[in-house]
């Protein structure tokens, strides 16, 4: 499978997730990253992220898919030692938001990105289908990225 299939696999298997109501959006980005980049991942991370969805339990502050992203990255390149290095980690999850906000209005903020529109349904629903996958999407790129130059992938 090529890296690009990965990628696009990645998206669908967390859009899916999200779309059939297994998971809300950060739930479903670190469920998708984890069955198809990273099994070691421990499935209590999908837990961990169960209070990301809608903005932070439901305050509509930031996007809960990138949240999901960015508890991914931190997974896959984060630090568990205090004195160890976390630079990299930290501009990984620049990368991440910064994708996102530079196609969506520069905010990362779920109550800009929903005012006006019906939670969970319609409208609301598909763009947060597609935030979610496209989030899914970013954090596979990233990580594929970056265990071609530093390891193999998981």
């Amino acid at each position: 499978m090529t890296k690009e299939e990965r990628i696009k696999i990645v998206r669908a298997e967390a859009e899916r997730l999200y779309r059939d109501g297994a998971f809300y959006c950060a739930e479903a980005v670190v469920a998708a990253v984890r069955a198809h980049l990273a099994p070691e991942m421990p499935e209590a991370l999908i837990a961990a992220a169960s209070g990301f969805p809608v903005g932070v339990g439901r305050s509509k502050c930031m996007c809960g898919a990138v949240s999901g992203g960015v508890l991914c990255l931190g997974y896959l390149f984060g630090r568990t030692e205090p004195s160890a290095e976390s630079r990299r980690c930290l501009e990984l999850a620049g990368e991440l938001q910064e994708s996102f906000r530079s196609r969506h209005k520069g905010v990362l903020c779920c109550y800009v990105h929903t005012r006006g529109m019906d939670m969970a349904r319609g409208e609301h629903k598909a763009q947060c289908v597609a935030f979610t996958g496209e989030i899914a999407e970013k954090v596979a790129e990233i990580a594929l990225r970056e265990w071609n130059t530093h390891r193999e992938p998981g």
